[in-house]
């Protein structure tokens, strides 16, 4: 039987990559666990720490990461701040008329946007939708990292392995686990390897025991597929406050703020920080020069009157 065609061009623009080049793939097929949060979140970080960041949008029906952008792009100009944008790599002018194409048709465009991408661009990171479709398995092919950010609760956990509802034990992997692993099995025929990171978003303060049944399933879930667990994000306000001007945490120096947008913690710095580092994105003791990059933004951002 022949293979589809996101299985059957898989490794098609592993020779446009530019040297050292890398694609993040922040994956879930689960709507509202914070991918385009997260994925927004990486890219501003990593343009202030000097990389060259591309970004694809592969949520042809939501687009969250594209109107991020394209708020960022309109308010940065209006309110006379100067601030770093990501290079963004459309699949087409119109994506939801793109969503009722036929799949050769969706997937030949993701892999030209790819290819453009990895020639520009150092980074690319690409948001997928929660849904299984064959951009995202196509996405997944391309990964060198997948990322994946869940709600702490077992209805999240339910995307990655199914638990038995007496004892709460792991019974088996998820459809979703599937995928990643099917995108690492062909990933190590070609010689390229793919790293998997889990982290738990959007945690709430208190629920104790909940969270340590998630943990001992979550470990038991990563020795047997294959994960690493990332540092949690807990829930800030800042960062839904931030999206109509399409800022995050890493644009904001301390002490500055748009009006009407709570001002994040110290704690959220470091945590992004924590983040970073966990991605193997940075390291621990050169990451200085980036957060000198942000202090000296002072200078630069104001307050929106």
């Amino acid at each position: 039987m022949d293979k589809p065609i996101w299985w059957r061009n898989s490794a098609r623009n592993d020779h446009q990559r530019a040297p050292g080049a890398r694609v993040i793939v922040v994956g879930n097929e689960k709507g509202g666990a914070g991918k385009s949060t997260l994925a927004a979140l990486i890219a501003t970080s990593m343009l202030y720490r000097g990389s060259r960041v591309a970004v694809i949008d592969a949520d042809l029906r939501q687009q969250s990461l594209s109107r991020f952008l394209a708020n960022r792009r309109s308010w940065l100009p209006a309110a006379g701040v100067e601030a770093p944008v990501p290079l963004e790599y459309k699949l087409h002018d119109d994506p939801t008329l793109l969503a009722m194409a036929d799949e050769e048709e969706v997937v030949s465009r993701f892999e030209s946007a790819v290819g453009m991408a990895m020639a520009d661009a150092d980074l690319l990171i690409i948001d997928t939708p929660g849904s299984d479709t064959a951009v995202s398995r196509c996405a997944h092919l391309q990964a060198d990292l997948v990322v994946t950010p869940m709600n702490d609760s077992f209805v999240d956990f339910d995307v990655l392995g199914q638990v038995d509802p007496m004892t709460l034990q792991l019974v088996r992997p998820s459809l979703y686990t599937q995928v990643v692993q099917d995108a690492r099995g062909m990933r190590e025929h070609h010689g390229r390897r793919l790293d998997w990171v889990v982290l738990r978003n959007r945690m709430a303060a208190n629920d104790g025991r909940n969270r340590e049944r998630l943990t001992h399933g979550l470990e038991a879930l990563a020795d047997e597929v294959g994960f690493r667990m990332g540092p949690p994000l807990r829930e800030r306000v800042a960062y839904r406050e931030m999206f109509p001007f399409g800022l995050t945490i890493a644009d904001l120096a301390p002490g500055v703020r748009p009006a009407n947008v709570s001002s994040p913690r110290h704690a959220a710095r470091d945590e992004l920080r924590n983040l970073l580092i966990s991605l193997r994105l940075i390291r621990e003791a050169s990451d200085a020069a980036g957060d000198r990059i942000q202090d000296e933004r002072g200078a630069v951002l104001h307050q929106m009157g």
